[in-house]
């Protein structure tokens, strides 16, 4: 009999976590049809294992949203970017994980499936991404009501080439690549840069990033728009910065980069750089006891984001 209720009881649990993991919702990130895009058959690939998903070939862009328990709740969003070079998404590893993360410090999550720039599925590549990490900024803060988030309380957080994804969006939130006809501000509240792609530069940049977002031949004026520390003003969001000296990846130097312009242009600034963890760490650089996410709480809540 203590078998049977106790078989019973695993089953129950087990079916309440899937319930809980089923529970989170997923959107389309347009109402209607995708802007930019070029019809076709979607071609979208779901690689790796339940624990490790990747997704390649996006052409339908989604939020996958992540509430805290209404006890933890601050009030606090934020839309996330997996990296994977303008070629794939490490949709777990930097999206899923780094979402349960921000719910444990009561902040909503938003998990952003972005478009990978093709010539293919997009009349023109380089902005597919910026269009979608917009369109996430203002669906966010377009539904804080629904979600009981507060609007002046948005960030973004991006690793690698998300970094650099979402560095584009606090730097060119002022030239809105989609319909913005109610004019909700695409500005994020604040940044996260996990060892960023910033610059398009060539002594900086991650080529295949590069590579798949502006082609092998840019023009001058399109390394400067995508090379975001040459595009800091003084209102340009807060931002955090992690890296890793030893990236071997993404040069350090992005993100040292980035910090100084927005030093000169007095923008409040932290940065994290440890000496080793290579490129792609997420959640833990297992080099060191340090977690940044630690770091991350302190400063949301020195500024004010959190409680």
């Amino acid at each position: 009999m203590k078998i049977f209720f106790y078989t019973c009881f695993l089953m129950s649990l087990f079916s309440f976590s899937m319930l809980t993991v089923k529970a989170q919702t997923v959107i389309p990130l347009y109402p209607g049809a995708v802007p930019n895009s070029i019809p076709g058959p979607d071609q979208e690939v779901k690689s790796g294992t339940p624990d490790n998903i990747h997704y390649s070939k996006v052409t339908k862009p989604t939020l996958e949203i992540y509430l805290p328990a209404k006890e933890k709740a601050t009030g606090a969003a934020i839309v996330i970017c997996p990296g994977g070079g303008y070629v794939n998404l490490s949709y777990t590893h930097e999206g899923i994980e780094v979402a349960r993360a921000f719910n444990e410090l009561g902040v909503a999550a938003f998990v952003l499936k972005y478009r990978l720039p093709s010539d293919a599925t997009m009349k023109d590549k380089s902005i597919g991404p910026l269009q979608d990490a917009q369109m996430a900024i203002k669906t966010v803060r377009g539904g804080a009501s629904k979600w009981q988030l507060d609007p002046h309380k948005v960030g973004i957080i991006g690793f690698s080439a998300g970094g650099n994804l979402a560095a584009l969006t606090g730097s060119h939130y002022n030239d809105p690549k989609i319909s913005n006809t109610n004019n909700t501000s695409l500005r994020p509240d604040f940044m996260v840069l996990m060892y960023g792609v910033i610059s398009m530069t060539d002594s900086l940049t991650h080529k295949g990033s590069h590579d798949n977002l502006i082609g092998l031949s840019p023009s001058a004026e399109q390394i400067r728009y995508f090379s975001n520390e040459q595009n800091v003003t003084k209102d340009t969001p807060p931002t955090m910065l992690v890296h890793a000296e030893d990236d071997r990846t993404v040069n350090v130097k992005n993100s040292l980069y980035f910090y100084q312009a927005l030093l000169r242009n007095q923008v409040p600034a932290d940065m994290i750089i440890y000496p080793k963890g290579g490129h792609g760490f997420g959640l833990n650089n297992k080099t060191t006891p340090d977690k940044w996410m630690d770091h991350c709480k302190n400063w949301m809540i020195s500024n004010g984001w959190i409680k």
